[in-house]
């Protein structure tokens, strides 16, 4: 039968960042369930939808649940109109892009000449990025990451800022232009030690939580 799950590494990530996880199904009604929200995780998973960014399908495109699809798509965009904290993890930064006008390169190992990003031992992949423009839990700098992925950032959407890039010249992370806290990365934050945009996040959702409602003047 059809499930609706998350993989317990985000789970026990948001938490181990100070944040309560609740997983969200795939609904119509996106702007209603995140209104109950303090900030919002798009996860890994299959390949989206060719058709949701004007393409064909490669051979080696797998989309998942179409319905999966539409609701995601749906969540990002809701997600920016609200300014609601977002991190975008792996197929997320892939959704965020293409929701918001960006287009996807299907098999990145046609152009890196690499498997790199993917193995087929159905393994993460440890690699090397870096963060050339900071942003809301990129500080600048080297680091190491776990990537589990061939499809990647092909035309950046116009909203975004590119942050970090592979030593191949894929992009690897980028956050939105106006948004107070929309973070997309094309690895996997969950897999290993390092928290920090998790921290980051829930700091974001908490700050936004806990701040005072603004209300018009009697005289507006």
């Amino acid at each position: 039968m059809p499930v609706a799950f998350a993989s317990q590494s985000y789970l026990d990530a948001i938490a181990a960042g100070g944040g309560r996880p609740l997983v969200l199904p795939a609904i119509d009604d996106a702007s209603g369930a995140l209104a109950r929200l303090d900030g919002l995780v798009l996860t890994g998973g299959p390949d989206l939808a060719p058709e949701h960014y004007g393409a064909e399908p490669h051979e080696q495109t797998a989309p998942g649940s179409a319905r999966r699809d539409r609701a995601e798509l749906a969540l990002a965009r809701a997600a920016i109109a609200l300014d609601l904290p977002l991190l975008a993890t792996c197929r997320g930064l892939e959704v965020l892009n293409v929701a918001l006008g960006g287009t996807l390169e299907q098999h990145l190992p046609n152009r890196v000449g690499h498997d790199g990003h993917l193995t087929t031992s159905n393994e993460f992949v440890e690699h090397e990025i870096e963060v050339r423009t900071p942003g809301p839990g990129l500080p600048a700098g080297v680091r190491r990451v776990y990537s589990y992925h061939h499809q990647a950032v092909e035309r950046l959407a116009a909203d975004l800022v590119p942050c970090a890039w592979a030593p191949d010249g894929t992009i690897e992370a980028a956050r939105h232009r106006e948004a107070t806290w929309a973070v997309g990365v094309q690895w996997h934050p969950e897999v290993g030690a390092d928290l920090t945009l998790f921290e980051a996040l829930v700091a974001a959702a908490r700050a936004r939580a806990q701040a005072p409602t603004k209300t018009m003047s009697a005289n507006a």
